[in-house]
């Protein structure tokens, strides 16, 4: 059967096509919970004894150098209109030094057309630190070290990324949430594979049970994502209630909300292991990256603005990431951090919701008499 006409690789273009078309016309962001960072202080520093124009966002991960601590997190890919977005992300990669993840690329192996809406990203950043991408749930079902391995060459990738999204399978009209024997597949191809191999969530969070079991598993880093912003279970909501499966639609609506928030999981995971960490989830400016970096996180992540952006234009991709430096450089002048490694150590205060989770412990470690 021809490309052109497999039910299977229009199935896999119109779910990544809604990936792309719902976030950006419709609001699926959380409702009622954020990523806590609002409740993460900075302590004013009124004598930085620095100079802006000297301020170094410069840093080093999985031995790596980057213009900034910033990653444009895993999005898109195997659909047309992934084309447009992963060639403009590409070249913003190259160009600012940041880090970029593409989307699930199982669509990739079933279509060599399909397989260049994420090449396109190592063609037009060809120095840049690029993250190959699969699921936990595809793992599940077999996907073998040489199927990885062709995703890992589609891009040329320096690290590869294995996604956790237990919640967005569960709420897919044709979702998967099949787990059993994923933590032993990741250890396996954390022994089969040389470059790094990240771990994240995609938007419900990291608990420290988890990073535990991951650290255990050899991996290389986890990327927390935790709550707060961009619901997969809204998405996949919308995408039910237009294929009318009531019961999927449902449990979009009940879980909406659901997962640990950013801060809290970040805490969490750096507490528990002693792993690089990547933050995301719900971040939206570079005073949140700051703050991610300060609460111990090695890179923050970003999906969402970059999207929105890199879908109106190039110049409104590459506005809206001097705007990200500046917000990032602003909070390191106001720290008095000359650099990312000064930044890491800014004191810090935990207000409401978030410092009271973190003094008591509530709700991720119940004692049982």
């Amino acid at each position: 059967m021809s490309e052109s006409n497999n039910p299977e690789i229009d199935l896999i273009m119109s779910r990544k096509r809604d990936g792309i078309d719902i976030p950006l016309s419709n609001n699926v962001q959380s409702r009622f919970v954020s990523n806590y960072l609002e409740y993460v202080k900075f302590v004013h520093n009124a004598l930085p004894e620095i100079d802006f124009d000297e301020i170094d966002t410069a840093t080093e991960f999985l031995n790596y150098k980057f213009g900034a601590p910033i990653i444009i997190d895993s999005m898109t890919g195997g659909t047309p209109e992934a084309l447009k977005i992963n060639s403009r992300l590409g070249q913003l990669a190259e160009t600012f030094s940041f880090g970029m993840g593409l989307g699930s690329q199982r669509a990739g192996l079933k279509s060599s057309s399909l397989a260049e809406t994420y090449s396109i990203a190592r063609k037009n950043a060809p120095s840049a630190f690029l993250i190959a991408n699969i699921g936990g749930a595809q793992l599940a079902e077999g996907l073998d070290i040489k199927m990885i391995e062709k995703i890992i060459s589609m891009i040329d990738a320096n690290a590869l990324v294995i996604h956790l999204n237990p919640l967005q399978e569960l709420i897919q009209p044709e979702g998967e949430p099949k787990y059993r024997g994923v933590l032993k597949k990741i250890e396996k191809i954390s022994e089969n594979i040389t470059i790094p191999i990240i771990v994240k969530e995609v938007g419900s969070g990291i608990s420290r049970e988890v990073a535990l079991k991951l650290q255990q598993a050899n991996i290389s880093c986890i990327n927390i994502a935790g709550s707060g912003g961009t619901s997969w279970a809204g998405i996949e909501k919308i995408r039910a209630t237009k294929v009318r499966n009531d019961i999927k639609e449902h449990l979009g609506e009940l879980f909406w909300d659901w997962g640990i928030p950013t801060a809290l999981s970040l805490i969490e995971v750096r507490n528990a292991v002693k792993l690089p960490l990547i933050a995301s989830g719900g971040i939206r400016n570079g005073l949140e990256i700051a703050k991610c970096i300060a609460l111990g996180a090695n890179m923050g992540a970003l999906a969402y603005p970059f999207l929105k952006a890199a879908s109106q234009s190039k110049e409104s991709l590459f506005t809206f990431s001097t705007r990200l430096i500046s917000e990032l450089k602003g909070a390191m002048f106001l720290t008095g951090s000359s650099n990312i490694i000064e930044l890491a150590k800014s004191r810090l205060i935990l207000t409401g919701e978030l410092a009271d989770m973190v003094i008591n412990n509530e709700g991720y470690h119940q004692s049982r008499s």
